[in-house]
């Protein structure tokens, strides 16, 4: 990312951070964050839709354009028959949804609440330019209005707004001031796509928000190089596409991403996903509505062992970072599950209840990717070690991944990335690559030592490193330009991995690099480090004996 968009978005995160802060003192953490993304989420539909109302008025303006209004045929270009038309036109649901924009009735636009906060205390009656009489009777009522007016006119997020703001317990100028405080929170940007700005927006205040409630908040947030990854590394061109623990939908924006990038329809597509969390939920709701893509997140907010939403569901694509060695997952959860076909998974740790969940809903050409706790590749506790090996000798894995420390911001736990499928013969693939049959075969990648420090405790990974890994990924699956690399990658077969009793860990495989010759005989360097040493340990005999003298001198007892 470019320095100035980073600071924009730093910019940005500090006057949304400071906007929750207005509410700090009469709400708690976890009502201020339904209150703060609520009214983040209708200024930036109301933005999107200012910006495409903007872009109408150009067009039909501008005759080489197929939307081109003749002055002429209403008394010139400065009559207000002619301003009058323009206007008519632009409240023309048609022009925005064929966009990918959102609808936005005029008592949900954003400068209708800023310009009616104030006046609503205490309650009034208002009316809104296209003749409708509103009786509102606080400002809470005037944004819980705004949301059901944007639910009723948009099905597909009905039930998704969270309209309770009438019910809030809090002063209601305050609410109006944070209504004018996020007014000046800008979603255009010369080089960001406002629906990212959106979803940054998003992992932010999850983040934040899980911190101030005293969660992890990496239980929510994947950083997005690594996300971005493992769909290059999965390529989800078309066909189904899960995600049982989605979060915000974080996944699902970069397999957009993907498919715009390669020329793909989104389309193509179908997006299913679970998710816990209501507010996480209700996010990852928005974030694909705003996009315009149709998902299927199940009929409400639900544990994925206890309540699964796709009990049917056998996807071409299934990706996820699931909790980190989750405790307790399986209250209610029998152990004859048809899901724990390689085992049943330790009550203290789910690493292998979501890799064995993610497996079921697999289809028989399937592949998956889902990031997990290092441990996960070397544990013989608690049956962890035979479920492994289970999955390693009914050639589910394809790929491991090992990655660099520090990627995490709130939680340094170790982490890898685990790819299987359920078939590696001979086929091809959703982007009609051929693969070659791998039967038999794992690839290793030890990526510890990619990336930079983007600044004192986080790390990242850079585009060039996310391509490199992703190169030789592919070119192991088609057998093409693809050879071991001492230290970096190898390919080893189900014998080998047998000799390492099943454990997974890509260290273990790709040995360490070569050092390069520098030219001098082994001998001739042997003396010459040998003599190095000597010296040294003379100069640190000296350097005591001379120590010695000193503190005696001083008294003490050497």
């Amino acid at each position: 990312m470019k320095n100035t968009d980073q600071q924009f978005l730093n910019t940005l995160e500090k006057t949304l951070w400071t906007s929750a802060d207005k509410l700090r003192s009469t709400l708690d953490a976890a009502q201020y964050k339904h209150t703060v993304l609520g009214l983040v989420f209708l200024k930036y539909v109301s933005d999107a839709f200012d910006i495409r109302r903007d872009e109408l008025e150009a067009q039909f303006k501008n005759e080489a354009h197929e939307y081109f209004l003749d002055p002429d045929d209403y008394d010139g270009a400065d009559s207000e028959e002619y301003a009058t038309a323009i206007a008519e036109e632009q409240e023309e649901r048609d022009y925005y949804t064929e966009a990918n924009v959102f609808w936005v009735p005029q008592q949900a636009r954003w400068q209708f609440l800023q310009d009616n906060n104030k006046t609503v205390i205490g309650g009034a009656e208002l009316s809104t330019a296209d003749g409708k009489t509103l009786k509102i009777s606080s400002v809470g009522n005037l944004i819980d209005n705004a949301l059901e007016a944007i639910e009723h006119d948009n099905p597909k997020l009905k039930g998704v707004l969270n309209k309770r703001y009438t019910q809030l317990q809090i002063d209601q100028s305050k609410l109006g001031e944070l209504i004018d405080l996020i007014a000046t929170v800008p979603f255009k940007h010369e080089s960001l796509d406002s629906k990212d700005i959106l979803g940054h927006v998003y992992e932010y205040f999850l983040g934040q928000f899980a911190l101030a409630e005293g969660k992890k908040g990496g239980q929510f947030y994947t950083p997005k190089s690594i996300v971005s990854l493992i769909v290059q590394m999965l390529e989800p061109f078309k066909g189904r596409v899960y995600d049982p623990a989605m979060g915000s939908g974080g996944f699902f924006v970069q397999s957009e991403h993907f498919i715009s990038a390669h020329k793909g329809r989104i389309g193509d597509v179908s997006i299913y996903g679970q998710e816990y969390n209501h507010t996480t939920w209700q996010l990852a709701a928005m974030n694909m509505a705003i996009r315009g893509i149709d998902f299927n997140f199940g009929k409400e907010p639900a544990n994925t062992y206890t309540n699964d939403q796709h009990p049917d569901l056998r996807a071409d694509f299934v990706m996820a970072n699931p909790p980190f060695n989750m405790k307790e997952w399986d209250t209610g959860v029998a152990d004859d599950d048809p899901r724990w076909q390689y085992g049943t998974p330790p009550s203290g740790n789910a690493n292998f209840a979501w890799l064995q969940h993610m497996l079921y809903h697999l289809a028989p050409n399937g592949s998956m990717g889902l990031l997990l706790a290092n441990g996960s590749m070397s544990s013989n506790t608690n049956n962890e070690g035979t479920i492994r090996k289970a999955l390693i000798e009914n050639d589910l894995v394809e790929c491991m991944v090992a990655l660099p420390g520090q990627l995490f911001t709130n939680t340094q736990i170790p982490a890898c990335i685990w790819f299987l499928t359920k078939n590696k013969s001979e086929r091809t693939n959703s982007r009609g690559r051929k693969l070659r049959n791998r039967k038999g075969e794992v690839l290793f990648i030890d990526a510890r030592n990619l990336g930079y420090m983007k600044d004192r405790v986080l790390r990242d990974f850079t585009q060039d490193d996310l391509n490199r890994v992703t190169e030789i990924f592919h070119n192991w699956q088609v057998g093409e330009n693809y050879k071991d690399e001492a230290g970096f990658v190898k390919s080893a077969e189900l014998d080998e991995l047998k000799k390492h009793d099943f454990v997974l860990t890509p260290g273990r495989y790709v040995g360490a690099a070569a050092e390069e010759d520098d030219g001098e005989p082994f001998a001739e360097k042997m003396a010459r480090l040998t003599g190095q040493l000597k010296e040294q340990f003379a100069e640190s005999d000296r350097l005591e004996a001379e120590i010695k003298v000193n503190l005696a001198g001083l008294g003490y007892d050497v």
